[in-house]
């Protein structure tokens, strides 16, 4: 019930000269910091309290408060009273506040390489274990000018302006992958994904993963802490992969390639150690190369096909920066479905981007989770 509400509620019940009601302290506050600014007369306020009662004891820093308010001699006699006939009730008692999460202990030197190990497993085998399947692409391309350019001069935040809309079906078939542009801006098109400029991404669906992980390419990992994803409590390791053993590259306008040294990091399921976010970040950028910077952000979550759940791509962000200009790819991937050759799919709608807060990683101690809620009763930090 709204202040409002409340006042207007118990002045009513005044008026009528209501019987014998029973008050929470908050109640009272409400009622009498209403019949103030309703200007209401302290003998008739005065009155409709002796016939009140409370649950909770009303002691003298409560009755200065409202002394202070603006009540009259009448309403104060009347509260004298009450906090006299409520000295043996007790006190309003504040919710519990739920019990502060504290992480896991770190696991060891010993324990964090089998975890890599484990996930090396996982990431090299991870593309044979997906079925065939049919899926939307959503790719929103944007730009900015870079800080210190001629279009942005100063060194602040990138004012993103969106530049385009590509909707793609994806084909996944015997572990390969297959695009094909069906609509650009909305519109139906029959142009070639290839042709049709500007930053482009592929190989979300394993061969970023494999090409960390894969034995030739030597990374190096650390543990990074517990992080929170989605609301649930991951492991962070970081990595790091030398030029000499990369087989990551960048393209710039189909005519120069590097493969450049790149590092990042990696999220992992607490319990089934399987991959949930790998960020890439390319490194030491021959000066004499166009594009000086280049970062993938990749997230992945479970979705349902034909009634399995498979864990799949579900947003990725790609930035570049080029010629003065700051470019980023928010690609979705949306409505899986089981793969059909002949498969009748209508595009005539692009869904909503992804709330932030689905890909939004934040400090595994940012907030208190309480494990008595029914909704976290699933969040890995309540389970024992």
């Amino acid at each position: 019930m709204s202040f409002r509400q409340l006042g207007a509620v118990l002045v009513f019940c005044l008026a009528a000269g209501a019987q014998t009601q029973t008050l929470t302290l908050d109640q009272l506050m409400m009622f009498l910091t209403s019949s103030v600014e309703r200007k209401m007369a302290d003998g008739e306020v005065a009155k409709y309290l002796t016939k009140a009662k409370l649950s909770e004891r009303l002691e003298d820093v409560t009755i200065e408060k409202l002394l202070a308010s603006g009540i009259g001699p009448k309403t104060l006699n009347a509260l004298r009273a009450m906090r006299d006939q409520s000295e043996s009730l007790g006190t309003a008692k504040p919710a519990p506040a739920p019990p502060k999460w504290q992480p896991p202990p770190t696991p060891n030197a010993v324990e964090q390489a089998a975890i890599i190990e484990e996930v090396r497993e996982y990431a090299l085998n991870y593309s044979k274990g997906l079925p065939n399947f049919l899926s939307t692409q959503v790719v929103r391309r944007y730009q900015a000018g870079a800080p210190g350019s001629r279009y942005n001069s100063r060194s602040s935040e990138p004012s993103w302006v969106q530049v385009d809309l590509l909707t793609l079906r994806l084909s996944y078939f015997d572990q390969k992958e297959e695009y094909k542009l069906i609509m650009h801006n909305n519109s139906p098109t029959t142009q070639d994904f290839k042709s049709v400029g500007g930053a482009t991404s592929t190989g979300e669906f394993g061969s970023l993963l494999r090409d960390i992980f894969e034995q030739r390419t030597h990374a190096r990992f650390g543990w990074d802490g517990w992080a929170r994803l989605r609301d649930q409590v991951v492991m962070a390791f970081d990595y790091s992969v030398e030029q000499a053993n990369s087989q990551w590259g960048i393209e710039y306008e189909r005519k120069e390639h590097i493969v450049p040294a790149y590092s990042g990091r990696i999220l992992i399921d607490k319990d089934t150690h399987v991959v949930l976010r790998v960020t890439l970040n390319a490194d030491n950028i021959p000066l004499t190369f166009p594009v000086k910077m280049a970062t993938t952000i990749l997230d992945y979550d479970y979705t349902d096909i034909s009634g399995h759940q498979f864990l799949l791509p579900l947003k990725s962000e790609t930035q570049m920066s080029a010629d003065g200009v700051l470019s980023r790819n928010d690609t979705e991937f949306r409505l899986y479905r089981k793969y059909s050759a002949e498969a009748e799919i209508r595009y005539d709608i692009t869904p909503d981007a992804l709330p932030a807060d689905q890909t939004k990683e934040t400090p595994a101690a940012s907030k208190a989770i309480d494990c008595k809620d029914p909704k976290n009763a699933k969040n890995l930090a309540c389970k024992k």
